[in-house]
């Protein structure tokens, strides 16, 4: 029996290779005629041919009508049909989850945001996880298995080859992949929620079509994601990007991930917080102290929006972490000399509040010949970074694309 084309991905058949490229051409290049994608592919028309009937057989691309020409005859041009597949994309925040769902194409065609959930380490919180997850599901117009693909964002150390996680939801030796497979019925891949968020920005956001790209995710904590020649860049375990996590200062506070003195401890939102609380008990004024005194819980997004509304202690934290990790930007542009560096983030809501020490900052310890050649930009996404990220990945990582 003639396996389908996701058959074929799946098995790692040989012959899915060709057909991959075929439809990589397609959402890379849009749609074209079989005679330009034989000598964009270097492959002879009848084998083109052949191939782009059996994708149209599975219902994957569409002949979608002739070509306008100045005159002669006219060619059909073929693309990938948006509703022959989706891939779904799960953002785990700090106390919530975003999910969207895009075509073939990458057109969100369905997102929910900010669906209120807490992580804890335990089983019980997997399964309102899943469950969360597959009530989206059940809202969906579409049938469940046209998702062909779902990405999973999740913070800390993930190995997105075998499918771990190694501090929330590791129980056991099963990959964490693979219980989300079980508990969905679909296909799931993860990813770290940072390099997720970097690869949103390069294929939907602030990327701009640059080829060398670092993602600054300014959040609760601080992580990185590399883009490297247009490729996501993993290091030889999986792991690289850990910025957050370079041991910079002699200030004896612990960070979560078992180390003291890290980058992380002084330049992230989790500092901000921190410092907030003790400034106004040392008596400094905020118009947060209000809450404090009335044992309301205080948000990091609580800080972000007095930042925005002049709360001058606010602003000098903000500014000082911005400050901090322009230094080491700074260190990461001299180390790497990338095109475009992107600050993101729940921090990167503050705007020019962050951004501009961060760039006086580069522009002070940077190398003027690698710092000039380097723009510095604030997200373009925003908050859906990461679940635009998320379901790129899935698309990707289904298609071989990154």
């Amino acid at each position: 029996m003639k396996q389908s084309f996701v058959d074929e991905i799946r098995s790692g058949s040989k012959g899915a290779s060709l057909k991959i490229e075929i439809i990589r051409y397609y959402i890379l290049n849009g749609n074209n005629t079989i005679a330009e994608l034989s000598k964009e592919l270097n492959l002879s028309v009848p084998t083109v041919t052949k191939l782009v009937a059996e994708l149209m057989e599975d219902g994957f691309v569409a002949d979608f009508g002739k070509q306008e020409t100045a005159g002669g005859r006219r060619p059909n041009m073929y693309g990938v049909k948006p509703e022959s597949g989706y891939f779904m994309g799960v953002d785990i925040r700090d106390f919530g989850v975003n999910i969207a769902l895009i075509n073939f194409n990458g057109v969100i065609v369905a997102s929910n945001k900010e669906i209120p959930y807490k992580q804890q380490n335990s089983p019980e919180s997997l399964d309102v996880l899943c469950d969360i997850i597959n009530n989206f599901m059940h809202k969906l117009s579409i049938p469940k298995e046209k998702i062909l693909n779902v990405g999973i964002n999740a913070t800390g150390l993930v190995t997105t080859d075998s499918g771990h996680k190694y501090s929330r939801y590791f129980f056991n030796e099963q990959p964490l992949s693979e219980i989300f497979k079980q508990k969905l019925g679909l296909y799931v891949t993860i990813d770290n929620d940072s390099r997720a968020m970097a690869y949103g920005e390069y294929m939907c956001g602030a990327g701009n079509n640059e080829r060398n790209v670092i993602f600054v995710d300014v959040s609760w904590g601080l992580g990185m994601g590399i883009i490297n020649n247009g490729k996501l860049y993993y290091g030889k375990s999986g792991y690289a990007g850990e910025f957050g996590h370079m041991s910079v200062f002699d200030n004896e506070v612990m960070c979560h991930c078992g180390k003291k003195g890290c980058l992380e401890t002084q330049a992230s939102g989790s500092y901000i917080y921190r410092r907030l609380i003790d400034e106004i008990a040392k008596g400094n004024s905020s118009v947060l102290q209000k809450k404090i005194a009335k044992g309301e819980t205080l948000l990091l997004d609580d800080i972000i929006k007095a930042t925005l509304k002049g709360d001058m202690l606010a602003i000098e934290l903000v500014e000082e972490v911005g400050n901090t990790l322009g230094k080491h930007i700074a260190g990461l542009i001299n180390l790497l000399n990338p095109e475009l560096v992107i600050i993101g983030g729940t921090v990167a809501q503050t705007g020019d509040y962050l951004l501009f020490p961060i760039k006086s900052a580069i522009r002070k310890y940077s190398l003027n010949l690698v710092g000039n050649d380097t723009a510095v930009k604030l997200s373009k996404l925003g908050d859906t970074a990461g679940v635009v990220g998320a379901c790129m990945l899935a698309r990707s990582k289904m298609l071989s694309l990154i």
